[in-house]
C-alpha cells in the first residue's frame, strides 16, 4: 500500500550519524524499519508501516538535548526499551515522566534524542 499524502504530512526525516550502517541497523532491528539502499548510494528508511522515509546523515551534530522532539509510536514502551538497551541504546527519560502518557525518551547510536510513545489500550 503507497504511503498518504496529503498537504501538512510528515513525509521524510534526515537523521544525523556518527556511524550509518550501525544507526540503520539499530532502527531495523530496534522497530523493524525497512533498509535500502538509494540510486545515488545513500542508506534509507521507511519506517514501520511505510509512511515516512528518510535517511542517516553525516556530518551533522546529532540532536543531543530535547528541542524538536520525534517520537516513534510502539506495541510497548517498555519492551521495546529493553530491545533498545540491548542494542546498544541509552535511556534518557524513564517511562512514568510524561503520565498518564506513556512515553520515554532513548539516545541512540548517533547521540540523537528520540522518544517513543505507547497508545493507551482503553
Amino acid at each position: 500500500m503507497p504511503p498518504t499524502y496529503g498537504n501538512g504530512k510528515i513525509c521524510y526525516i534526515e537523521v544525523p550519524a556518527l556511524d550509518l550502517r550501525r544507526s540503520a541497523e539499530f532502527y531495523q532491528q530496534a522497530f523493524g524499519w525497512q533498509i535500502r539502499q538509494r540510486g545515488d548510494g545513500s542508506t534509507a528508511f521507511d519506517d514501520g508501516v511505510g509512511q515516512v522515509s528518510g535517511t542517516w546523515v553525516l556530518g551533522r551534530p546529532p540532536a543531543g538535548t530535547p528541542g524538536f522532539m520525534i517520537y516513534i509510536m510502539v506495541d510497548s514502551v517498555a519492551a521495546t526499551l529493553d530491545q533498545i538497551l540491548a542494542l546498544g541504546g541509552e535511556l534518557v527519560q524513564p517511562i512514568g515522566v510524561d503520565a498518564p502518557e506513556i512515553t520515554a525518551r532513548f539516545r541512540d547510536p548517533g547521540g540523537n534524542v528520540v522518544g517513543l510513545y505507547q497508545r493507551p489500550t482503553a
